[in-house]
């Protein structure tokens, strides 16, 4: 696959390019009612004559083929929403302590001495060697070692995962555990083969623009995440807005005004109880679920931003059929459980949405400006990491609630464990987590087009050109 030139890019990397093409033409397909002809045409139509990526385009077509699978809504038997492409995953050493080159040969053997069960032998030139099938990865060896020639090597899908929700399986792909995945997508972005992917309901979506266009009864609504500010950097927003408007849809909302209503009822909430975990976050919730049991009862009843303004509509929109648009893959499991189907009816990331534009042919930067005022700024600052406490403590002040909050946002999986952890030993100094999976919050969701500091700049010049809105005043403009 020839490199894109960085300036020309519209993702941080080329594994997302890849990923892209593939959900482009499908949605192209779909589209064109040909989706009939998609195996067999599409893997021929991004692997071209000879290999690029592999060893031989027969191996690369089979890997497209399973990405076109993916982009069809994936494997129907695995509830999980990340999944591993298994042929594609076989380029990573195993992960494990293995001597490096830095080894000297010394006479001490300190790493022979100290491993509990004889893993280590040396070779004629008295260089160690780990014997991997007495290995059992206590690391005491490296601990040891004067020149820190031993070293514990993983995979990057391993490193990324931070709740050890991956394994190796038997033939050296990568497995997720489904009991322990929070969906966050983090293995996804950081995959250098593009090996874990997220499935993609993309058909579903083309599927309601299809019927929006020749039905009249109902309407179909774009709800927006707030760190779409920091996407689409080659092209303005209000021309990104218009880009959602012509595939489509009739209106776009921002989910900043869910945002909005959940902040002005959760500061209400946490002074009535004392102790609350934020709702917003599909992965921290998910977390919590499964990792911290004793916590879920001081998980905010709200429901997340984007459920809670879908909900609006739904109520006051009769027939309305809602997608959310954002950068979070843990959206796809959560707008599948029973108590959100009625209100979501898909979800697609930014990267899909992109896809969406060009299976088009949509230039964006030649489009008029759409208008988006829905939100205030504390609506729309949900996107980064401690926007939702500032939210919270602005809504306790608007509402004239005497409570000393004493927030705790955490900024990726870590840190919201480090807080429930302490909160579980009740040792925790706060009484809000507000918890975000992503590093950045959602402006380093796995679904983003790109990442990087700029993204918060982004989002709070997009929420401070609503600062002279207050929460309430955001909430009042809406319909009844």
């Amino acid at each position: 696959m020839p490199s894109i030139p960085l300036k020309d890019r519209k993702f941080d990397t080329q594994v997302q390019y890849l990923k892209y093409k593939v959900l482009r033409e499908v949605a192209r397909y779909a589209f064109e009612d040909r989706l009939l002809d998609a195996y067999t045409e599409i893997p021929k139509l991004i692997v071209k004559d000879k290999p690029t990526m592999r060893c031989c385009i027969y191996k690369e077509r089979a890997i497209v083929e399973e990405r076109i699978k993916l982009a069809m809504g994936g494997d129907k038997n695995n509830p999980n929403v990340i999944e591993v492409i298994d042929i594609a995953c076989d380029e990573c050493p195993m992960s494990g302590y293995n001597v490096s080159d830095a080894c000297r040969g010394c006479i001490a053997h300190r790493c022979e001495d100290v491993c509990p069960r004889g893993a280590i032998t040396f070779d004629g030139h008295l260089k160690a060697h780990i014997d991997k099938s007495k290995c059992v990865e206590c690391g005491r060896c490296a601990q040891v070692c004067p020149y820190s020639a031993i070293v514990n090597q993983k995979r990057p899908c391993e490193n990324a995962c931070k709740i050890h929700a991956i394994s190796m399986g038997e033939s050296g792909a990568a497995h997720i555990d489904n009991d322990t995945c929070i969906s966050c997508g983090a293995c996804a972005y950081q995959c250098p083969f593009g090996a874990i992917v997220d499935k993609s309901f993309i058909l579903d979506v083309v599927d309601l623009i299809k019927k929006s266009e020749n039905n009249t009864k109902y309407k179909l609504y774009a709800v927006i995440a707030p760190s779409i500010s920091s996407q689409f950097t080659y092209a303005k927003l209000g021309q990104v807005i218009t880009g959602i408007q012509k595939l489509g849809f009739f209106h776009v909302v921002e989910a900043a005004l869910g945002a909005d209503m959940v902040a002005y009822e959760e500061c209400k909430e946490l002074a009535e109880k004392g102790f609350l975990t934020s709702s917003c976050c599909p992965a921290f919730v998910d977390y919590i679920e499964k990792q911290f049991p004793q916590l879920k009862e001081h998980i905010s009843h709200n429901l997340s931003p984007a459920a809670t303004i879908a909900k609006y509509i739904k109520e006051t929109t009769p027939g309305a059929k809602i997608v959310f648009i954002g950068p979070c893959t843990a959206k796809k499991m959560e707008f599948q459980k029973e108590e959100l189907k009625p209100y979501i009816d898909s979800t697609i990331t930014f990267e899909e949405l992109q896809a969406l534009f060009d299976s088009r042919d949509m230039d964006l930067k030649t489009l008029e400006e759409g208008v988006l005022d829905n939100a205030s700024y504390y609506g729309r600052i949900f996107a980064r990491s401690g926007g939702l406490s500032d939210a919270v403590a602005e809504g306790l002040k608007e509402r004239g609630i005497e409570f000393e909050l004493q927030a705790v946002p955490c900024d990726g999986i870590e840190a919201c464990r480090a807080a429930l952890l302490k909160a579980s030993k009740n040792v925790l100094k706060g009484n809000f987590i507000e918890g975000m999976a992503c590093v950045g919050g959602c402006i380093g969701g796995a679904g983003c087009l790109t990442h990087g500091e700029k993204n918060k700049a982004d989002v709070d010049k997009y929420g401070m050109e609503a600062y002279e809105k207050s929460i309430e005043q955001a909430i009042s403009l809406l319909p009844k």
